[in-house]
């Protein structure tokens, strides 16, 4: 898995790089990739978008 605060833009193989929620492009080399965390049931949880609009289409907020 990979570090959400590390540079996801350098070095990162394909395999190794998370996925966007909404469109499912491996998010390697995406200057607007965004990610957002929760908590929910004691657990932490992030998801990864391509850009913005990604992110709305998912919740729309």
């Amino acid at each position: 898995m990979v570090d959400p605060t590390s540079d996801l833009n350098e070095d990162i193989a394909a395999e190794d790089a998370p996925t966007c929620q909404t469109c499912g492009s491996v998010l390697t080399d995406h200057p607007e990739h965004r990610v957002i965390t929760w908590v929910e049931d004691d657990q932490v949880h992030s998801a990864h978008f391509c850009n913005d609009s990604c992110r709305m289409d998912w919740d729309g907020e």
